[in-house]
């Protein structure tokens, strides 16, 4: 299978502030093939596609809200984010392992958002889009 290459969009006013975390243009991307690959910086999540349960694309948000590397307290869901333009939320059957963490769902802005999700239904997986247009 060949393997779909998604740029995680990174604004120019959070580039300063990503670097951060390590952030370039070559280590802000998703991968999907029959695995899930999201790199943003020196922070990663993989997991079998098949671990894939289902897609969501949401957004625009507020700035401060979805900029860098963002654990959610409430739901324990964390965000690769470099741009409140809006993301694609994956959610897991089995949580991932992202350092000490388990996560059970995963955003990340990339620059096609249709595209990811277009990808991800092609491999059954189904999801839904959300953004508030």
């Amino acid at each position: 299978m060949t393997a779909r290459h998604f740029p995680i969009r990174v604004g120019r006013r959070s580039r300063p502030l990503l670097r951060l975390f390590g952030v370039r243009d070559a280590n802000a991307f998703v991968d999907v093939d029959d695995t899930f690959y999201a790199r943003f910086g020196r922070f990663h999540v993989r997991t079998p596609l098949a671990n894939v349960t289902s897609w969501r694309i949401e957004g625009p948000w507020l700035w401060i809200t979805s900029i860098g590397v963002r654990v959610s307290i409430r739901h324990r869901d964390v965000t690769f984010g470099g741009s409140p333009r809006g993301g694609v939320r994956v959610d897991f059957r089995d949580p991932v392992r992202l350092g000490p963490l388990r996560v059970p769902a995963l955003y990340v802005t990339v620059e096609d958002l249709d595209g990811l999700a277009a990808v991800l239904a092609e491999h059954g997986i189904t999801g839904q889009d959300a953004r508030r247009r």
